[in-house]
């Protein structure tokens, strides 16, 4: 019998399909490890995500465990509860992938942190100096008893002290916070496109506070240290401190109520990348600070 040979054409399909095969399973392990690497950054910005809700409510708990009483104070801390729910219910509602949201949400979770610090300072503060004057008007009070003359003179002095309460009438600032600028106008974080630095804030509502014009100083450093200055730059002094000078200031019409305002700086040559900060001050104290990233 004669051999029966084999059909070359079934030979060259069984290479192309021995190929196609090889070629489909390269590709499934290929798009496995994509899904495995997407998932898994997923799961990590996830994380990111809950770990900076659980800070946010941690915050939010040590605001429900601040009070005072000062009717202004209690005020100032309703309003910065408020923004901190609404900041929790922010997060909750972004997606993890959205890292430019989550940035700016860790940003404004540590300028609230800020606030709370300056709100416990401030308490803490009054609540010294009404021990203070507690004493020294009973203290007063008793010498007043010795005699008549002397009455009208620690009647003076309880007066003074009770004047010592404008301490409660420094303007405080809140939200105070620093963005990057192109020239189209845009919010950047990019170092090389930069051609302004603008700083915001608000300051709060006082009724003790003096009303009338009101100028408020920003300090502006480079990631070095360096402070920020151009032609418009001006010395200021903050009561009982040495002069400084300002990187830019600005003047605004204070009447007791809350005033949000923001500052441009200006004509600053080159910008490199890293932190910036910004502090901001009036002529009697510091406001805040701030800081920026450029990248």
């Amino acid at each position: 019998m004669e051999e029966v040979k084999g059909n070359p054409q079934d030979s060259k399909m069984k290479k192309i399909m021995y190929t196609l095969v090889a070629v489909a399973i390269v590709l499934a392990a290929a798009l496995a490890f994509v899904w495995f690497e997407r998932t898994s950054l997923v799961n990590d910005l996830n994380d990111e995500k809950q770990d900076l809700t659980q800070r946010m409510i941690e915050l939010q708990n040590d605001y429900a465990s601040l009070s005072s009483d000062y009717e202004t104070i209690n005020s100032q801390l309703d309003s910065s509860r408020e923004e901190v729910s609404q900041l929790i219910e922010r997060i909750k509602k972004t997606d993890a992938t959205n890292r430019a949201k989550m940035r700016q949400y860790e940003k404004e979770l540590g300028t609230l942190r800020t606030i709370m610090r300056s709100y416990i300072v401030q308490i803490d503060s009054l609540n010294t100096l009404n021990k203070k004057l507690t004493a020294d008007a009973a203290a007063a009070r008793k010498e007043a008893a010795e005699s008549r003359k002397k009455n009208a003179e620690l009647k003076q002095t309880v007066e003074s002290l009770s004047a010592s309460v404008a301490t409660g009438a420094i303007l405080k600032g809140r939200a105070i916070r620093i963005d990057a600028y192109n020239a189209s106008g845009k919010v950047t974080d990019r170092s090389s496109r930069v051609v302004r630095l603008l700083t915001t804030l608000s300051l709060v509502e006082n009724e003790l506070a003096e009303k009338g014009p009101v100028r408020v100083y920003i300090r502006v450093k480079d990631p070095d240290g360096n402070l920020l200055t151009n032609a418009s730059s001006r010395e200021f002094t903050v009561a009982g401190g040495e002069p400084m000078i300002a990187s830019a200031s600005r003047e605004v019409d204070y009447q007791g109520a809350e005033v949000e305002m923001s500052i441009y700086l200006n004509d600053i040559p080159d910008y490199v990348k890293g932190i910036y900060t910004v502090e901001a001050f009036t002529e009697q104290a510091s406001l805040g600070t701030a800081e920026l990233m450029l990248r």
